[in-house]
């Protein structure tokens, strides 16, 4: 792996020794508003260092143009796209590009923005633009055609258009989005002042994706981009349900939160996940809204002794903190319909995964190491809660405990602020008791002898006090 500027000529030469195919990924969109120069500037550098390095072949992702259109009548976006194709093309290294409108998957910048839209407005007065239409693309195939890219004949030189099937407006994919994602259906009212510029700003409002990513993105959506041919598949055969009707890539897209997972950024950075996951490299807005509450306290005791109280919490251990909090927590689930804390624990001392515990569910545990469990009170959204026994780099025993929320809709992101003032009281306690369990308990392991259960015993009493 080598570490660069694309800027640098020197770094990217280090980067291309010994390369056969060299992918560009790279955009200066988010850079301000000389971007369109810095593309340039990068193109160039990467076409010169290809060739000096012997490079058999450039394999570029670049946007989808409008046909008709001159180069000058495009929008910086497109027709920064377009420039880094045409480089590419007229250096003396063969070259791929490939032109995609919509890529569905997360870090895509036009499909952040269509899922914070959707997700956070169940009422949109929008611009003309959301009547443009598009061709988007699943990233499954986009890869796929990356990857094939790099076996084309050494006379291949040339653009291909890429997409999926269907032909779609921007209002036609929010409300598939809304059904996929199990929303309301989104009501959508297109009005004529709303101007590309101005809508930019509506957007940086309501969605994370930054103001210099949103405006030129909102500039490209006047133009209509669709595939004018799909020569892509004399090199790049397509396989059987290839490439992906855009439901389908958008069920894929969002399968880790409509199969109630936390998706790889939100966890472990080392589980591989889907294609279509956040990256632990994508943006902080990618991937949708994540809310979390976190907190990390040292404890004077081993990792068993503070895994012992983790995997006892729930049933007749409570939940460490303000028992009335969770008990009030509770009834208001059953008064709604759901389980309540009446479910308890299957077994006093021991958890596995797809045990029932209260109103949550056992996801994932490793003994000694992790407990995740999946809230299954009702809730406008998706909810997790961690706790970790971990070992801090001086050596000493530390409880690590994170709460998660993925909103839906709205009036999920309502209800996580509407709650979020009682974290320090609910959540902050639960850390401090569960440490202070703890060390009871291990105190208690080496003055007194008594069975496992009356020490279970003894520490939900601690916790209701």
């Amino acid at each position: 792996m080598a570490e660069g500027d694309v800027l640098d000529a020197a770094s990217v030469a280090e980067a291309m020794r010994g390369i056969d195919v060299a992918y560009y990924l790279v955009h200066a969109l988010g850079s301000g508003s000389g971007f369109e120069e810095t593309d340039r500037r990068a193109a160039r550098v990467f076409a010169e260092q290809a060739h000096a390095a012997g490079v058999r072949r450039i394999v570029y992702l670049g946007g989808l143009t409008p046909r008709g259109v001159r180069e000058a009548e495009l929008s910086p976006h497109l027709r920064s796209r377009a420039e880094v194709g045409r480089i590419f093309l007229d250096g003396p290294v063969p070259a791929t590009v490939l032109r995609a409108a919509v890529v569905i998957g997360s870090g895509s910048a036009s499909f952040e923005m269509l899922r914070y839209l959707t997700e956070r407005l169940p009422v949109m007065v929008t611009p003309s633009w959301v009547r443009t239409r598009t061709q988007p693309i699943g990233v499954r195939d986009v890869l796929r055609y990356l990857v094939g890219s790099a076996a084309m004949p050494a006379d291949v030189d040339r653009a291909f258009d890429i997409g999926g099937p269907d032909v779609l407006t921007y209002r036609e994919m929010m409300r598939a989005y809304a059904r996929v994602a199990g929303l309301r259906r989104r009501l959508i009212v297109p009005v004529p002042v709303l101007t590309p510029g101005l809508s930019s700003h509506w957007v940086g409002l309501v969605t994370p994706v930054p103001a210099s990513i949103a405006r030129p993105l909102t500039e490209s959506l006047r133009h209509e981009v669709v595939c004018h041919e799909h020569d892509i598949a004399r090199y790049v055969p397509d396989l059987p349900g290839r490439p992906l009707p855009f439901g389908e890539a958008l069920a894929l897209a969002l399968r880790r939160v409509r199969e109630a997972q936390v998706a790889t950024r939100w966890s472990s950075a080392s589980v591989p996940g889907a294609p279509s996951d956040p990256l632990p490299t994508d943006p902080d807005w990618a991937g949708g809204s994540l809310y979390e509450d976190e907190r990390q306290l040292p404890v004077d005791v081993s990792r068993q002794a503070l895994w012992r109280v983790i995997e006892g919490v729930g049933g007749d251990n409570g939940w460490y903190s303000l028992p009335i909090a969770w008990a009030v927590r509770g009834w208001l689930d059953r008064f709604v319909g759901g389980v309540g804390l009446r479910r308890g624990r299957r077994d006093a001392e021991r958890l596995r995964v797809g045990d029932s515990l209260d109103f949550w569910r056992v996801e994932e545990i490793e003994p000694g190491r992790l407990l995740r469990l999946r809230a299954e009170m009702r809730l406008p959204g998706l909810a997790w809660l961690e706790m970790y026994a971990e070992t801090d780099d001086e050596g000493r025993t530390c409880y690590r405990q994170r709460a998660l929320f993925h909103p839906r809709g709205l009036l999920g992101h309502a209800y996580w602020w509407s709650v979020a003032p009682f974290h320090a009281v609910v959540f902050g306690g639960m850390a401090r008791n569960i440490t202070q369990a703890a060390a009871e308990d291990m105190s208690a392991r080496g003055t007194a002898s008594g069975s496992g259960h009356a020490r279970s015993r003894r520490i939900g009493r601690r916790a209701r006090r």
